[in-house]
């Protein structure tokens, strides 16, 4: 007798099967599939935030484009190649603005197909009910009448209430089988979650394109104002301006701001050395005209407190001390007169000062030099500030004459004077000494008939940083409606209910309805056995006339070791 074959051998496995392939088609459906997964996005997501330090390590050239030459040349070896992956550029490298685009790509693959399907289901109907609702993690059965003989109500009315009151509980509800021996009621709520997903998903999108928007679009740029001058938003007028990749100069707004004064607070509490001097308070009194024609207004600018013209904001930043200086030049004529801004290096505003006047003649004049607001002196010793306010004004100069090589066209630091060229003519170290002008001592001549200069004034000036973000607003704006999403998503929660009835007798004979409904969370849900205690107290108030006898629980615990 043949014993009967093994499945295995009725069916031997082929060894050479093959996998088919995936085909072009195959393998894009597949690389979008895995791009516009969430986690996917998440990942994209971190990359980015990655791929934003390297700007925060390394100097940008459309912040500071001195910075990042400065940079190259201190490192000959490593400063090329940094340059060559774009680490001086990242914000607008090719890797950065790959990870940002894949990025958005992938929220709205993520976002557009579960929107569909969430207003798919939004429109249909909540799920029949089951066959078996004793199988639902939170379940009950309650009988309704009975009491004092009262009968309970039929099914068909039991399920209608039943209706009404899940729906003034927030469920979408769908009576089934009505007219039947156990009709039924299916209801749902907390779709409101899926949406408060959607919601934030999308103002994520948003935010990206806000962002996306304010880097094109929109500019950021400083400018030195001193005490009775002003500035007018054009280009021409700032002393740095970094521009968005598609700026277009016509569209700043024409407005005009003068500083009226300036006023700085400091510290004058005797019982507190240590902070004796330190500024406490710093406000700038404006002029602002919003355009050509308008009225001029007079606001105040403080720290932390910007102004907002149309959209553009303006910071208070930094101040200083400008002195007011006149050189004369050789010939007599007065080569230069006017401010010059002060760059602070202590607590007590000891100010470097750089001078060029490039129109002296017979040979261009320099002068570099320390601003002293309370000077004070002794013997044998240099002059140095005691206090940051303008007590003891006083200037310390040395003085350079020969070729500034401003006419070889290419740009210096105005806060930096190169000597190569010029012939020193006062300083410290030189037999002339160096230029020593205070409230007596006003005016000083400089050695070989060059000229001379005299001190004038002292005036205070405020450095302002202009920024205008058009996306600034949308972007606050969505992160807002990101915030509230992602609460609607993390505390609504998404439930389905089910209740069926049906009628029997009672011990004495009296007809009632037995009522069973169960509830299914979508996901963890906590409060899931909560809200069946509340549907439970729900009938007992709607039934109390009648009787509502609760004669089986189960926990969500019992519900998985019987399911």
């Amino acid at each position: 007798m043949t014993s009967a074959r093994t499945p295995r051998e009725r069916n031997p496995k082929r060894s050479d099967v093959e996998v088919p392939a995936l085909g072009p088609v195959g393998m894009l459906r597949w690389a979008w599939r895995q791009l516009t997964k969430m986690s996917t996005a998440l990942v994209l997501l971190l990359l980015l935030a990655i791929a934003a330090v390297p700007g925060s390590l390394f100097p940008q050239r459309v912040q500071d484009p001195d910075a990042v030459t400065s940079y190259i040349q201190a490192n000959p070896t490593m400063g090329p190649w940094l340059d060559r992956l774009q680490l001086f550029d990242v914000y607008s490298s090719y890797w950065f603005s790959s990870i940002y685009i894949l990025l958005f790509i992938s929220l709205v693959g993520c976002v557009i197909p579960r929107a569909v399907q969430h207003f798919r289901a939004w429109r249909s109907k909540p799920p029949r009910t089951p066959r078996r609702i004793s199988r639902m993690p939170q379940y009950r059965k309650v009988m309704l009448g009975g009491r004092d003989g009262a009968p309970g109500p039929t099914p068909d009315e039991a399920v209608e209430q039943v209706a009404a009151a899940l729906k003034k509980r927030g469920y979408r509800v769908a009576p089934q089988d009505l007219g039947t021996a156990a009709p039924s009621v299916a209801a749902e709520r907390g779709m409101l979650k899926e949406v408060g997903n959607i919601l934030f998903h999308v103002a994520l999108l948003a935010v990206l394109i806000s962002v996306a928007i304010g880097s094109l679009y929109g500019y950021k740029g400083q400018k030195v104002v001193v005490e009775g001058e002003s500035f007018v938003n054009t280009l021409v007028d700032y002393d740095s301006f970094n521009p968005g990749t598609n700026f277009d100069a016509d569209s700043l707004n024409p407005f005009s701001v003068q500083l009226k004064s300036f006023e700085a607070t400091f510290n004058r509490d005797t019982s507190d050395p240590k902070h004796y001097g330190q500024p406490t308070d710093f406000n700038a009194d404006l002029t602002v005209t919003d355009k050509p024609g308008a009225t001029p207004q007079d606001v105040n600018l403080a720290v932390n407190k910007p102004l907002n013209i149309d959209g553009t904001k303006v910071y208070l930043v930094g101040n200083g001390y400008a002195p007011v200086i006149r050189v004369k030049d050789g010939k007599g004529n007065v080569a230069y007169e006017g401010p010059v801004v002060t760059v602070p290096s202590d607590s007590v505003y000891t100010s470097s000062l750089t001078l060029k006047v490039p129109d002296a003649a017979p040979d261009q004049l320099g002068f570099v030099g320390l601003l002293l607001p309370t000077a004070v002196s002794q013997e044998g010793q240099i002059p140095k500030s005691v206090d940051p306010a303008l007590n003891n004004p006083a200037l310390i100069l040395s003085s350079f004459s020969g070729d500034l090589g401003l006419d070889s066209g290419q740009p210096q630091n105005v806060y930096v004077l190169d000597t190569q060229r010029l012939t020193e003519l006062n300083s410290m170290t030189s037999e002339n000494g160096p230029i020593m002008l205070d409230a007596q001592h006003r005016t000083a001549d400089l050695p070989d008939g060059k000229g001379s200069v005299e001190f004038l004034d002292v005036k205070r000036y405020v450095g302002l940083d202009v920024h205008s973000d058009p996306g600034r607003i949308p972007a606050f704006i969505s992160f807002l409606v990101a915030f509230a999403g992602l609460i609607m998503s993390l505390f609504i929660a998404r439930r389905r209910a089910w209740v069926r009835a049906t009628e029997t007798e009672d011990a004495n004979g009296v007809r009632c309805t037995v009522l069973e409904y169960g509830l299914l969370a979508r996901g963890e849900d906590h409060r899931l056995g909560a809200e069946a205690e509340k549907l439970t107290a729900l009938w007992t108030s709607l039934w109390e006339d009648r009787g509502v006898r609760e004669f089986h629980l189960k926990s969500s615990d019992e519900a998985q070791n019987n399911g």
